[in-house]
């Protein structure tokens, strides 16, 4: 009898997706040691948006937020998500800053270190992957799953075995925009399982209403685990609900290792904060509905909000539809680039821009600039040669990989806000979020 291992994603992606990652360790402190008894392979609980969450909008510090619960979930695995070269910031940064930082999350309480690319540019999560290896953890190497005219199974399969001669402990797919066909998943699942040997890991998103058909052909298929959350933060934009994908897998004579009856007490706690989330209006029910024009546009429940949010801001909501038809064309335009932090954004705000000014790249954003130039990695497919040689004017792009241009930083920083703090993980706080991380520092202080 196969056991299909679930990593719970309530504390990290399952409240990121819905209620934009404003749960509170304070809220979830209280069932963690019950959480730590369901069974579970893992619990998703850090990087993310949750760093970013907790200094800008929670006023907690995540590196005590990973203490605390590492000292209370003593025998569950905790999992991070990082964005390779981008840690858990918005640019790249130097090598140095990226070794230090794991080796901080590492020795703070992280097991399992889940590291994507936004462009499959594996040359850009080599250097994370090394250091998780090298500190002791379990280094999962990530591919982000899109569709495009580039984007086929050989070519998954590729990435595949190179992170498996990376030093990998697990493969997983990223399915951010719940594109991930059933049958396609069957495919590139047994596909996969055939040309590596270490555990493949799904992650979907119900955002379009297939991923509970999607995980189950991939069961099917030999998948070793699967991400889901506990049902009352599931579905929507979130994962498919953890109870319900356990009691059909054991149905089906699947081992899981989970125990339904703390399954439903979790449940149950976590109930009334999904209540209160919608009362204030935090958790906009409309976003549990599947949204299946996404298969058509190919953007993420999180992209979506931000378009919307970017429209409203301009007072031009009427042209969400305008914006949603520009998106692919953009992409296209950029050579189909997977849809998800921090190139989401990128394509987003381009087509927003496009729509707009009512002409194509007549104003062209620094990202944009940025993303020709290879700051943010290698292209996957072919670039429409006139957005980019409007893009770069004269500029030349970075030959090689961006991030072996970068200086060390670390140091230089900690020297230069040495009178407001002496913590390392003040300082890469610091360097990732300068903007609000010194008033964040101050307040702590006091």
């Amino acid at each position: 009898m196969r056991k299909v291992n679930f990593t719970e994603t309530v504390l990290r992606d399952g409240n990121q997706s819905l209620i934009a990652t404003r749960m509170k360790f304070e809220q979830f402190a209280p069932i963690l040691e019950e959480m730590d008894k369901v069974g579970y392979n893992s619990i998703e609980m850090w990087g993310g948006a949750t760093y970013d969450s907790c200094i800008r909008f929670l006023n907690e510090d995540p590196w005590d937020r990973l203490r605390k619960t590492k000292a209370i979930v003593k025998n569950t695995k905790l999992q991070m998500l990082l964005r390779g070269q981008n840690v858990l910031g918005y640019k790249h940064y130097p090598d140095e800053f990226v070794r230090k930082f794991i080796q901080h999350a590492v020795g703070t309480g992280i097991d399992i270190v889940r590291v994507f690319d936004a462009l499959n540019d594996l040359n850009n999560i080599r250097v994370a992957m090394e250091e998780v290896v090298k500190r002791g953890a379990h280094a999962q190497g990530t591919i982000v799953y899109t569709v495009s005219p580039i984007h086929d199974v050989k070519n998954y399969e590729n990435l595949a075995k190179q992170i498996e001669e990376m030093g990998a402990s697990s493969i997983c797919i990223k399915d951010m925009a719940g594109l991930l066909m059933p049958t396609v998943a069957y495919e590139l699942i047994k596909d996969l399982k055939s040309v590596v040997k270490i555990p493949i890991q799904l992650h979907c998103h119900c955002s379009n209403g297939i991923a509970e058909m999607s995980y189950w052909e991939a069961v099917r298929a030999g998948v070793d685990g699967i991400d889901c959350a506990i049902s009352s933060f599931s579905s929507g934009t979130s994962q498919p609900p953890t109870e319900a994908l356990n009691f059909a897998l054991l149905d089906a004579g699947y081992e899981t290792g989970l125990d339904p009856v703390r399954l439903k007490t979790v449940n149950d706690y976590f109930k009334p904060i999904r209540a209160e989330a919608i009362a204030s209006g935090l958790l906009d029910t409309s976003i549990l509905t599947p949204q299946p024009e996404g298969l058509v546009y190919q953007i993420p429940g999180g992209m979506l909000t931000n378009l919307i949010s970017q429209l409203k801001a301009q007072n031009a909501i009427d042209k969400l539809d305008a914006v949603l038809n520009e998106v692919p064309r953009v992409r296209k335009d950029l050579g189909y680039p997977p849809l998800v932090t921090p190139t989401s954004q990128i394509v987003g705000t381009q087509a927003v821009m496009n729509v707009l000014a009512g002409e194509p790249y007549k104003m062209i954003i620094k990202e944009v600039i940025n993303y020709f130039m290879g700051e943010y990695g290698k292209v996957p497919g072919p670039i429409n040669p006139e957005v980019a040689k409007k893009a770069l004017r004269k500029k030349v792009p970075v030959p090689g990989r961006y991030a072996d241009t970068l200086e060390p930083v670390f140091d230089a920083t900690k020297e230069q806000i040495k009178n407001i703090t002496d913590s390392d993980e003040d300082v890469l706080t610091y360097l990732m979020f300068p903007q609000v991380a010194e008033e964040f520092i101050k307040n702590k202080k006091k």
